[in-house]
C-alpha cells in the first residue's frame, strides 16, 4: 500500500508530520492493505493561518482499491491530528462496507427448504 501526503501552503508539511500520518493510515487500514493499492491524504487549513476558527483543518483521504473506483472521505476538525484520525476512521468503515457489499453480491441465496422434503429426510 503506497501512501502519498500533500498539504496546502498553510500547513507546514514536515517529515515528522508525514511519518505520523503514515502511522495513522497504516494502523487504520493495515488489515485491508492487501486490497488497497494507494492512499492519498491531502491536508488543508480552510481559514488559513490568518484566521482562527473551529474545525478549520480539513483532511481528504482517498483510497484506491484494485478493480474499483477510488473511495474518498473528508473530515474537518480543530487540529490536523483530529482531522487525520477522523478521516482514517471514516475511510476504514467505508472500505469495509464496500468490500462487504461486494462479497454479499458474490454469495448465492440459499434455496428455500420444502417442508415436505425436510420431513422425508428426517424419517430416513
Amino acid at each position: 500500500m503506497q501512501i502519498q501526503i500533500t498539504t496546502d501552503n498553510n500547513i507546514d508539511g514536515t517529515e515528522a508530520l508525514f511519518v505520523e500520518i503514515r502511522g495513522v493510515v497504516e494502523n487504520a487500514l493495515g488489515r485491508l492493505s492487501d486490497r488497497i493499492t494507494r492512499v492519498v491524504v491531502h491536508l488543508s487549513d480552510e481559514n488559513s493561518n490568518k484566521k482562527g476558527g473551529q474545525d478549520d483543518m480539513r483532511c481528504v483521504m482517498e483510497a484506491r482499491l484494485e478493480g474499483l473506483q477510488p473511495i474518498a472521505v473528508t473530515q474537518q476538525a480543530a487540529t490536523v491530528d483530529e482531522a487525520v484520525d477522523g478521516a482514517a476512521g471514516k475511510l476504514t468503515r467505508k472500505i469495509e462496507s464496500t468490500i462487504g457489499r461486494l462479497s454479499d453480491k458474490g454469495r448465492q441465496p440459499a434455496e428455500p427448504i420444502d417442508p415436505d422434503e425436510a420431513e422425508d429426510e428426517e424419517e430416513s
